[in-house]
Parts: C-alpha cells; sequence; structure tokens
C-alpha cells in the first residue's frame, strides 16, 4: 500500500525537522520541508524500493544541529522524533483497526459495508506493520539511522565521535548485519511481529495478511 507508506516516511521526517525547530534550527522550514507533501521528501531510489518491495525511505530532512540551543541533547530528541511519530502513528492505527472490527462484526454479511469496510481495514493494518517497522527499524543504534545518532548523543564524546565515523559506511554495515547475522531473524523481526500482534489484538490475522503481502511473505 502506497499510500500509507508515503505518509509514515513523510511523517517521519517532518517530525525530525518540527522538533529540530522548536529546538532552535529553522533549516528544515527554509527549505521548505516542513510540509506533509509526500513529493518534497521523495529519495528516487527510496521511492523505487518502495514500489518493488513495499519499503523504502525519504531524503533525510535537513538539520543544523550546531543551531540546535543544546546540541548534544538536541540531536537526540531530533533523532528520536521520527521513530516516536511512526510508534504512535501505529498505535492510533491499532485503535482504527479494532473500531472496524468492532463495527465490522455488526455488519457481518452486508455485501455492501463489506465492499467498503475491507479496503479500509487493509489500509489500516498496512499503516499499522509500516510504522511499527519504521519506528522499530530506525532506533537500531548504528548511524545514520536514528538509533545511532541517539547513541552518539548518549555516548562520552570520545566513543561518540568514533560511531559517528561510522555514517558514511552505516547503511552497507546495517544491511550486512541483515543478511549474514541472527540480528533481524533472531531479533529484530521477533520483536517487530510481537509488537504488531500486541498492537493489533483480535485484528492480528489481518495485520499478518497485509505484511506479508508488503514483503513478499
Amino acid at each position: 500500500m502506497l499510500v500509507p507508506a508515503l505518509f509514515a516516511i513523510t511523517l517521519h521526517e517532518v517530525a525530525h525537522g518540527f522538533v529540530a525547530e522548536k529546538l532552535g534550527d529553522p533549516t528544515a522550514r527554509l527549505l521548505g520541508r516542513l510540509t506533509l507533501n509526500p513529493f518534497r521528501h521523495l529519495d528516487p531510489i527510496g521511492t523505487l524500493a518502495l514500489v518493488l518491495f513495499g519499503f523504502g525511505w525519504a531524503r533525510p530532512v535537513p538539520v543544523n544541529f550546531g543551531n540546535l540551543r543544546n546540541p548534544r541533547q538536541g540531536m537526540i530528541l531530533v533523532a528520536l522524533a521520527g521513530p516516536v511519530t511512526n510508534l504512535l502513528v501505529a498505535v492510533i492505527s491499532a485503535l482504527l483497526l479494532r473500531v472496524v472490527f468492532l463495527y465490522g462484526g455488526r455488519f457481518a454479511g452486508d455485501m455492501a459495508f463489506d465492499h467498503v469496510l475491507q479496503p479500509v481495514a487493509l489500509m489500516i493494518a498496512s499503516s499499522l506493520f509500516i510504522n511499527v517497522l519504521l519506528g522499530i527499524f530506525n532506533l537500531f543504534p548504528l548511524p545514520p539511522l536514528d538509533g545511532g545518532r541517539v547513541m552518539v548523543g548518549l555516548l562520552p564524546e570520545r566513543y561518540g565521535m568514533q560511531l559517528a565515523r561510522l555514517e558514511p559506511f552505516g547503511f552497507v554495515l546495517v544491511l550486512v548485519l541483515i543478511f549474514y547475522t541472527p540480528i533481524w531473524s533472531g531479533f529484530l523481526g521477533p520483536l517487530i511481529w510481537s509488537l504488531v500482534a500486541v498492537l493489533s489484538g483480535p485484528a492480528a490475522p489481518v495485520v499478518h495478511q497485509m505484511a506479508g503481502i508488503l514483503v513478499g511473505r
């Protein structure tokens, strides 16, 4: 589902820029990136990945950490803003999905209602899964992912700077860890599926069905 995915990555990036501005850096606003228009945030390769694999990314919102009133603390808060926003949207999606299931059961067998209800339920289910996936994945503690920037801010400056030097190679390292170590199958994957199951409750089968479509399972 392209719409929930575009919405999720757009909110993720806008959250970074919004918090950065509140903490003293207007860069995102000055460059027109504090907008919910997804076309202002699209990354060509990330968009192609979204179409092909159901998972992509946006152009990072520019943040000048030197403008922040407290650069180290500000970096942590700006980095957390994206994943926290995704997880909040996941919670809202879960509540909406439960409402759909609650009221949908009263109209079971109504063909006209089912024709409207099923696409809505699938759209909300995909929003739930995508936002949990983005929220958890981006908390992985390796830059340039948000969790890595949080770690850079939390570590003593000497070690934080050493970790920050990995940023140009971060995505390659993350891919190596995901595909060649048990970190996905043994930790991240189960964590994501467990959180999805807890949030979706009785609607879990629908979310798993939608997630299976998105990741080609």
